[in-house]
């Protein structure tokens, strides 16, 4: 499979590239600061230019042609509300876009849990980021991809552990960010886990597990 990443220098992308090569797959990063380069390279994925707040739908496309699926977890990660609009969501937007017109139907998103952060006094940032997250997640489900959200609960740094707990809706919690990426891994590898959205949560369930759990609860076939 060629995998092209869209936040391939993030804590999620550096830690699925790894995954994927070792499957033998083929990853592109695509990353924005060529102090990134090296980065992105030590993960076995191949760095590659582009801006995806600059860069037209046009120009996302000539990239992204000849892979088969992408990967979207970038994020503006606090830096501002105007940034978040043109990264988590216009930049979402354009990528879904770029994607179709590509020929690349497999898209998977790195999303939000619903209730994070809900235990603390409302900020407006936050309030934004939930909302623009949410409005991302609406018009990838309006396309014609074969797409897939994932809404990871609080992320950690902590090592993973191999077990999840996914569904469409589940309790909310905390996750290590290598379980994530090992959550991507498996389900990018099972084509028939399309048009959902999944929550994702440390569990007891071993992430392969949790994904063939998931096929048979859709019941979904690839397009």
């Amino acid at each position: 499979m060629r995998v092209f990443q869209i936040g391939a220098a993030g804590g999620v992308g550096r830690r699925l590239a790894p995954l994927l090569t070792a499957r033998g797959d083929e990853v592109t990063g695509m990353i924005r600061d060529p102090a990134q380069e090296e980065t992105v390279r030590a993960t076995g994925a191949v760095p590659l230019a582009g801006d995806l707040v600059e860069d037209s739908v046009d120009e996302l496309a000539r990239r992204l042609r000849g892979h088969d699926a992408v990967v979207f977890s970038a994020g503006a990660h606090g830096t501002g509300m105007d940034r978040t609009t043109a990264i988590d969501g216009k930049g979402l937007e354009k990528a879904a876009d770029a994607a179709a017109r590509a020929g690349v139907s497999r898209f998977v998103l790195v999303s939000v849990f619903p209730d994070a952060g809900r235990g603390r006094e409302p900020v407006e940032g936050f309030e934004h980021y939930m909302r623009v997250k949410k409005t991302a997640d609406v018009h990838l489900t309006g396309t014609g991809l074969d797409w897939l959200i994932v809404r990871p609960g609080t992320l950690l740094d902590a090592p993973g552990t191999g077990r999840v707990s996914a569904g469409p809706a589940i309790e909310y919690g905390d996750v290590p960010r290598d379980d994530v990426a090992a959550f991507i891994d498996a389900a990018l590898h099972e084509p028939a886990l399309n048009h959902a959205i999944v929550e994702l949560t440390t569990g007891g369930t071993p992430v392969a597990e949790a994904v063939a759990r998931l096929v048979t609860l859709t019941g979904r076939r690839p397009s």
